[in-house]
């Protein structure tokens, strides 16, 4: 079951008595649970070298390029990650991730210098991109999938990043590690919201982070795979709001983005999260 496990309820000080309580599942109506589907066989432009510990096949290749006219050339960014055979999720770039990426390239004046954590990164795309682009940035996923972390390490071994933390953050722990990050500006998550019993832990999560800096935002992508789930009644008992952004604002309603083959046709909605004012402090 996931939940609250605090572990210095007196050294967190988390400044809300809701994280002080122990949550053992979300309300209201039960929520269907999905099946995570195979990953696509073909996910970028692979090339070499092969990766440590025998989880990797090859690297992944994506090319964000700046629209330009006819005759112009336009800026453009190579991120390399890992390319993985592991039966564990986060070890793939699924769709989402390339989607929020192509939102980081579209927003990428306004990275340089901004203090951003990637939660639950996996292979880390996103928070990688925005490293490139000059972010301060912090990659995390479970502390207990050391094997995730380990590929955050190999992405940023691929991009040549020796400057960015790998942290071991599991959603709903309040942890030394998450105590001592420095506030952070941006929170990236591409496809955290899969298993619903875990909504709540990673909205929370969020939740104390923007405590750090409330004018901090929570930039989400997630793939829609049941009707049936929502964010909203989440989101509203946490004190926050959420802007829905179009894909097509950031070039990124189309199926191959960044010379791949994702997002493809999966349906993909794009979230800017950030606090009530009124519950500022």
């Amino acid at each position: 079951p996931s939940g609250f496990r605090l572990e210095s309820v007196q050294q967190a000080r988390l400044g809300s008595a809701r994280l002080t309580a122990t949550w053992h599942g979300p309300t209201g109506r039960a929520f269907p649970r999905a099946v995570r589907p195979s990953p696509p066989p073909d996910l970028g432009s692979p090339d070499s070298p092969p990766c440590e510990r025998g989880l990797m096949a090859g690297a992944q290749r994506f090319r964000f390029r700046e629209e330009s006219g006819p005759g112009a050339h336009g800026a453009m960014l190579e991120v390399r990650v890992p390319q993985v055979l592991h039966v564990q999720y986060g070890m793939y770039v699924w769709p989402c991730a390339v989607v929020l990426a192509q939102y980081l390239w579209f927003h990428r004046s306004s990275l340089p210098g901004k203090a951003v954590l990637e939660i639950g990164a996996g292979v880390s795309l996103p928070g990688i991109l925005a490293a490139k682009c000059g972010a301060e940035v912090i990659l995390s996923d479970s502390s207990e999938l050391p094997h995730c972390l380990e590929i955050c390490r190999q992405s940023c071994l691929l991009n040549d990043l020796s400057n960015i933390q790998v942290v071991g953050l599991t959603w709903g722990h309040i942890t030394k590690d998450l105590l001592s990050l420095p506030p952070q500006d941006i929170i990236l998550a591409s496809d955290v919201f899969f298993e619903p019993e875990d909504f709540e832990s990673i909205l929370a999560t969020v939740y104390f982070l923007m405590q750090r800096n409330p004018k901090a935002q929570f930039w989400s992508t997630y793939q829609v795979r049941s009707a049936d789930w929502s964010l909203e009644d989440l989101l509203y008992k946490w004190d926050m709001k959420c802007v829905h952004v179009p894909l097509e604002s950031f070039d990124a309603d189309k199926e191959d983005i960044a010379e791949s083959v994702l997002p493809g046709r999966h349906t993909v909605e794009m979230l800017v999260v950030s606090l009530q004012r009124d519950s500022w402090h």
